[in-house]
């Protein structure tokens, strides 16, 4: 099979698909590796060290998707690559589908077999979601503190506080990957957190796990209640495959204090706040209700090279059997790949996308 992998051109989206090391693991077992030029760049990957693994450069894009037989990504294909897709290939990537029609209406247009890394469950859990959630959980506390600094216009606390100096309050949504990261950084500075949940035995678990943490069951009547006191807010709310919902209104949002930040990780799937919309790490905040929002669609790009890293650990083996065995042999030997099919040859084939879009959904094999 000949894996492309093209350069990311979604703004400020440094990371890349496929490390050298695996391209050459790859090519061992007899595949080809088709790179576009610059494609691991951003990651700290020159091109001379995909030649060194044996894969082939190509200049551009279209030749990429022309010659591949699969492509391997890290974000979703933005509208200049919608018409580079083709039936009968395969696209192997974060989809986050049911946030955008534009793109599940391209991708059924074009017959591609479109696989997302966030709707593979293995388990109950999310494995090629995980890593980046982590990473977003961890960010989320590193850039609401950066924007909480007066000079940024936030309010002026520093979320650890000092002696004599009561340390600032954060709130999380969602007791999640994301969310118990963002809690394990907010805890590390030293702020007074509090986590709502609605597994209330997952509330239990980081209640023993963890010392003076606050947890809460997660409700409206709940989160309006914190809401005076919160210093940053963050919405790490996930349900897989599906759209994030609002769980934070925009009436609890003017209960907050002028200058509090909101962190809304849920961002790639729509957003868990009614203000929500996406931001770039050009241009990464807004103020709404005299809450600064910080909304980036890509959170984890900031860090790229850990952040290749990280996924090219948990994808690597998909690909490596996608390629060896096909869509079927491969689905055959790890099931959880079927979960992972959210189109197939023009069909619309994730349950929880069509229900966001209200189209048709058939059986992916």
């Amino acid at each position: 099979m000949v894996i492309g992998v093209p350069k990311e051109i979604k703004e400020q989206e440094q990371r890349v698909a496929l490390l050298p090391s695996a391209a050459n693991q790859l090519i061992r077992h007899g595949h080809s590796v088709l790179v576009e030029k610059n494609a691991g760049i951003g990651s700290g990957y020159a091109d001379e060290e995909y030649v060194k693994a044996g894969a082939e450069i190509a200049d551009t894009a279209k030749e990429v998707f022309a010659r591949a037989d699969m492509i391997v990504k890290v974000k979703e294909p933005l509208k200049a690559e919608f018409l580079l897709l083709r039936h009968g290939q395969i696209l192997f990537t974060y989809l986050h589908l049911a946030a955008s029609r534009e793109l599940t209406e391209a991708l059924l247009k074009s017959g591609v077999t479109g696989i997302a890394y966030e709707t593979i469950q293995v388990n109950n859990r999310l494995p090629l979601l995980e890593p980046m959630s982590e990473i977003a959980g961890r960010m989320s506390v590193v850039m609401g503190a950066y924007f909480l600094a007066k000079y940024n216009g936030g309010s002026g606390v520093l979320l650890g506080g000092v002696p004599g100096v009561l340390p600032g309050s954060v709130v999380v949504v969602g007791g999640g990957t994301s969310g118990v990261n963002a809690m394990r950084m907010a805890k590390g500075l030293g702020a007074d957190v509090t986590i709502l949940d609605i597994d209330v035995e997952r509330l239990r678990f980081l209640d023993l796990a963890m010392d003076n943490l606050h947890t809460l069951y997660s409700s409206e009547a709940n989160l309006m209640e914190l809401m005076p006191s919160c210093d940053l807010l963050i919405g790490a709310v996930l349900l897989p495959g599906a759209k994030a919902p609002k769980l934070i209104t925009r009436a609890m949002l003017r209960k907050m204090k002028r200058g509090s930040v909101l962190v809304d990780i849920s961002i790639d799937q729509g957003g868990c706040a009614e203000t929500s919309r996406p931001t770039t790490h050009l241009d990464p905040v807004y103020v709404e209700e005299s809450v600064t929002h910080y909304c980036v669609a890509n959170m984890p790009a900031a860090y790229a090279r850990t952040a290749t890293q990280a996924l090219t650990n948990v994808t690597y083996r998909y690909v490596e059997l996608l390629a060896g065995l096909g869509l079927e042999g491969a689905c055959e030997k790890q099931p959880a790949l079927i979960g992972g099919i959210n189109s197939r040859d023009g069909r619309l084939t994730c349950h929880a996308v069509a229900e966001a879009h209200g189209l048709k959904y058939e059986p992916p094999l």
